[in-house]
This record gives C-alpha cells, sequence and structure tokens, in this order.
C-alpha cells in the first residue's frame, strides 16, 4: 500500500490499519466498479431510450412482515442535527457546541462528503478531528482572528458520519497500483479509529450513506461492516446503524429495499432534497418535456410530486421501525435583525411542515438557526402526537416524476452562475460547503445560504438542461444557448471582482470560472462526472485550458 504524505497520514496508516484496509480492498473493490457500472447502465437507459428507473418486481422486501432491528434510543431523538465539514476543524467544534439559546443539536453530521473537501488531507483530518472529537480533546487555536476554539462542558450530540461515496475513489491511497475506493477508506478509518473510541465508551457508532442509488449497495455496506467487525475484535459487540440518504432518483424506488438488505445495520431514511433534485435532472437532461422552471421555485412543500416522495420515506420507515429524517434549513446567520427574522420564519415554516409529515428531525447548517429549527420537532412529538395509519402505508404514495410548475427566467439561470462561480472558488481554496447569497448586492432580504456541492450539481444541470434543449424565458423568450450563459457568467464574475479584495482571492475566481465552464459542458455532453472525482492538478489543468465554450 502506499498513501501521499500529507501532514497526518502516517500516524493513521499504520501496519495494523493498512492490513485492516488491504482486507477490505480485495474483498470489496470489484463489487462496487460492478456496482458503479450498473449505475451507469440505469442512467444510460434513461438518457438514450427514455427509459426510466423504476421498482423492481415484489420481493420479501416489499411483502414480508419484517421490521428493522430495535433502533437506539439516540437516534429517536426529536430535534436537529447540525451539519458541516468534519475536517474544517473550528466548523465542527462549533457544530458540537450549544447555540446562542445555550442548546446542544440532538445530533452532530460530522461529513466528509458534500461539505468535504475531497482531498486525501481533507479525510486524514476528518479521521483525527472525529477520534479528538469521541475524546473531547478537539481544540484549535485561529492565530489569524486570535481565537481559541474547544468542546465545551456537557453531553455532546450522537455523531452521525458520513463518508465519500462508493462511486469516488481516492487516487493518492493505493494497493497494488490500484485507488481505494473512497467509501472504503472513509469508512474504515472511522471504524478503525473514532469508531474504536466510541465503541470502548459504549456509544452507537452511526453513518449516512451517501449517494446510493440500487440495494445491491445498500447490501456493499452490510458486507463491508460485517467485515469490520469480523477484523476488528473491539467492534465485535459495537452497535453500528446507518441511515440511507435518499438523493438519486433510483433510490426513490428501492428505499424500502435498502432497508431490507442493510440488514443488522439498518436505522433510517433521509429526505436529502437538493441532491435528489439534482439527480433527477440528470436522468431527465434529454427530454424536452422535463425542462424544469427556476429551481429556487421548486418547493417541496409546494410541489405535489416531491412532497409525496418523501410522504413516501415517512411511511415505509412508520412501516418498517425505521427512523425518517428531513432536510437542511441553511440560512446563515446576517448582520440585519430583518434578515435573521425572516431566515427563521421560513425555517420554522419548512420544519413545521416535515414535523407533520412525520419526520423526527431535520439538519441545520449553522448553530445560530439551531433552537428555530429543532422546535417544531420537539414541540409537535411531545404533544403527543401520532402519525395517521395512512401516513405509514407507502401505497398511498406512488412515485410519479413530473415537471414542476413555474417560469424558467435568465435571472434564475444568473443565480444559478453566480453560485456555480462562489462555489467552484471555495472548493478550490479547500470548501466543500461556502456561504453564499446568489442575490448578493440585489434588493430584498435573501440571507447568505450554506452551500454544497449538492447545489453545485443543481446549478449546473439545470443551466445544461436549458442550453440542450434551448429553453426560452417565459414571456420575454429569450433562448438560452452557451453564447447567453458565457455572457451571464462572465457578468456575474465582474461583479464578484468588484466586491473581493485580494490577488490570490481574485485570481481563484477566475479559475473557478473556467472550471464552471468545463463542468456545465461536461453536463451538457452528458459526462456528470462529479466534481469529487477531480485532482487539484487536473482542476488546475482546466483552468489553465482555453474556455469549455
Amino acid at each position: 500500500m502506499k498513501f501521499a504524505p500529507v501532514e497526518g497520514a502516517a500516524t493513521l496508516f499504520t501496519p495494523a490499519f493498512c492490513d485492516y484496509l488491504t482486507r477490505l480492498h480485495d474483498q470489496l473493490d470489484a463489487r462496487a466498479r460492478e456496482l458503479r457500472a450498473r449505475r451507469l447502465a440505469v442512467l444510460e437507459r434513461a438518457l438514450r431510450q427514455h427509459v426510466p428507473p423504476s421498482h423492481p418486481p415484489a420481493s420479501e422486501a416489499t411483502t414480508g412482515t419484517w421490521r428493522v432491528p430495535p433502533v437506539p434510543e439516540d437516534l429517536k431523538q426529536p430535534g436537529i442535527e447540525i451539519s458541516g465539514p468534519c475536517s474544517i476543524t473550528s466548523m465542527f467544534i462549533n457544530a458540537l457546541n450549544p447555540g446562542p439559546e445555550g442548546e446542544r443539536a440532538a445530533g452532530d453530521l460530522d461529513d466528509d462528503e458534500d461539505s468535504g473537501g475531497h482531498r486525501l488531507i481533507d479525510t486524514v483530518r476528518s479521521a483525527h478531528n472525529r477520534l479528538a472529537a469521541v475524546n473531547r480533546e478537539l481544540t484549535f487555536v485561529d492565530r489569524e482572528r486570535n481565537r481559541n476554539y474547544k468542546i465545551a462542558d456537557g453531553d455532546l450530540p450522537f455523531f452521525m458520519h458520513r463518508e465519500r461515496g462508493l462511486h469516488l475513489d481516492e487516487p493518492d491511497v493505493t494497493i497494488d497500483g490500484a485507488p481505494v475506493n473512497a467509501a472504503v477508506l472513509g469508512t474504515a478509518l472511522t471504524l478503525f479509529y473514532a469508531g474504536r473510541a466510541q465503541a470502548d465508551r459504549a456509544q452507537g457508532i452511526y453513518f449516512y450513506l451517501p449517494k446510493l442509488e440500487a440495494a445491491a449497495e445498500a447490501r456493499w455496506y452490510r458486507d463491508l461492516f460485517d467485515l469490520s467487525q469480523r477484523q476488528l475484535p473491539f467492534l465485535a459487540r459495537a452497535t453500528i446503524r446507518a441511515v440511507v440518504l435518499v438523493e438519486s432518483l433510483p433510490c426513490v424506488y428501492e428505499m424500502e429495499e435498502m432497508l431490507y438488505e442493510l440488514g443488522p445495520y439498518a436505522a433510517g431514511l433521509n429526505a436529502a432534497r437538493w441532491d435528489l433534485k439534482a439527480s433527477i435532472f440528470e436522468f431527465v437532461m434529454t427530454d424536452p418535456a422535463q425542462v424544469w422552471p427556476d429551481r429556487f421555485g421548486v418547493d417541496i412543500k409546494t410541489t405535489p410530486f416531491l412532497a409525496n416522495i418523501f410522504r413516501r420515506l415517512v411511511a415505509i420507515s412508520l412501516k418498517r421501525g425505521a427512523v425518517p429524517i428531513g432536510g437542511m434549513a441553511t440560512a446563515l446567520p446576517n448582520p440585519d435583525p430583518e434578515v435573521n427574522r425572516a431566515a427563521a420564519e421560513a425555517i420554522r415554516t419548512d420544519k413545521q411542515w416535515e414535523a407533520e409529515q412525520g419526520f423526527i428531525r431535520g439538519w441545520v447548517a449553522h448553530i445560530f438557526h439551531m433552537k428555530t429549527a429543532g422546535d417544531p420537532f420537539k414541540k409537535l412529538i411531545g404533544s403527543g402526537w401520532k402519525p395517521t395509519e395512512q401516513m405509514a402505508d407507502p401505497d398511498n404514495y406512488p412515485v410519479a416524476i413530473r415537471t414542476p410548475e413555474g417560469p424558467v427566467t435568465v435571472e434564475g439561470t444568473r443565480r444559478n452562475a453566480r453560485m456555480l462561480i462562489e462555489y467552484v472558488e471555495g472548493w478550490l481554496g479547500g470548501r466543500g460547503a461556502k456561504g453564499i447569497d446568489s442575490l448578493e448586492g440585489k434588493p430584498g432580504i435573501h440571507p447568505a445560504l450554506m452551500e454544497d456541492l449538492a447545489t453545485g450539481r443543481m446549478s449546473v444541470a439545470q443551466i445544461a438542461q436549458r442550453i440542450i434543449h434551448r429553453a426560452r424565458e417565459t414571456n420575454a423568450g429569450a433562448e438560452h444557448d452557451f453564447a447567453l450563459v458565457k455572457r451571464l457568467l462572465g457578468e456575474e464574475l465582474a461583479d464578484i471582482l468588484a466586491r473581493r479584495q485580494g490577488v490570490d482571492t481574485q485570481d481563484r475566481y477566475r479559475k473557478a470560472l473556467k472550471i464552471a465552464m468545463r463542468w456545465i459542458k461536461n453536463y451538457t455532453e452528458l459526462n456528470f462526472r462529479s466534481l469529487g472525482s477531480y485532482t487539484r492538478a487536473e482542476l488546475d489543468a482546466i483552468a489553465a485550458a482555453p474556455d469549455a465554450f
């Protein structure tokens, strides 16, 4: 085995860990590649033959009377989970600490996936940070701001570990010259280090499983956990549970089957709104009847087919004894109290809707809005409210993909373009999550939102879809093409550069524009490669190359 000599790696890649990782690689890597090929075949059928994903045939998974193993009490807590990049130590510590009202989140989603940086250094830092957090030893000194970060006294939230998905490799860690699967690497590091510390404390070891598309992939994770418990004696009696992130269109049709295949590790389902929208875009990309309106107006609460997908998620969870977990509240605090008031009201309305659908928790991106986001779940469940029998029947909520109602506007495309430039700039700086106001400088109340890779995918996909179908603006009639999009990107870059100082910062934004164009062009060519699969050297080469369009 070889690994890049990034800071902190040598202390993790001990002989014992390398032996464990090699065994996992030898038994799981080939299957992961087969599963990727199956994913691509499903996508190709949708794009080339207009045959969308669908439900598998009826099976024991859908007709049997099974239930998931009893869910640990931790995971039954109503309220909120706070989410953020695990590799950015200051943000991780803040997430573990009380918010302004003095309350902690119920759970912490320590993320190395959609808000992570996707470099080996990020994965290594996440592993060290998770272990230090479990041991309550995590600290950070920000010398530029003269600030010290440490974990406050009191009970910590339970940890929800989210690693990169099985669709990604880690090129900086190789076995016999082949890159290690990113999901195997991240999960192995967490189980071997933070997992051992959690097992020693009799804590449950909980994972979110990202980007799953088929029940066979859930089975792959079950085997990963089985192998780990057999190979690591300290995990033999540990409680390991997993929650599936419902964030791909094929997954929507196999939610019940996924819980079944996870077997002893199954715990719940999560309504991952942004990534699901991005996935739907990708699967309908070649269908001219599925051109979406501006994505900002496509709200889960008011878009019936999306609402029913997540009501079905809740119904399956209730039927099988699993926990249903809602989506993300992304608003960030603002110096203007009126902006904070409007953001809080929107969050409260959103989480009240989720609670009334039967979700027991949601996510929040910042401790400032933590209590606002968590209270609707706590109050409704605390009142003794119970879901109805109808809410526990998945057949009441069939899956039917529709084109949402709403206008197509150039201004909506412009917001996507600005978000994309801002997001890629953060990515080049090593951040997978960044606070972005896509209406910056415009009148009205619009808080910055903590955006992650899912929003980047949505923005790219919607722009590409409009170019492919030369979508016309509702009413005005302007047609989308590469020239229009390039103009919008250029105008937004110019406005951003007028607001941002520093040679290095402005250079990153210029590079971000070039990468954004390549990403969009890829999507118009039906190449949906994840930004997380590019090395920084590859991104530098794209930034130095001629414009993609």
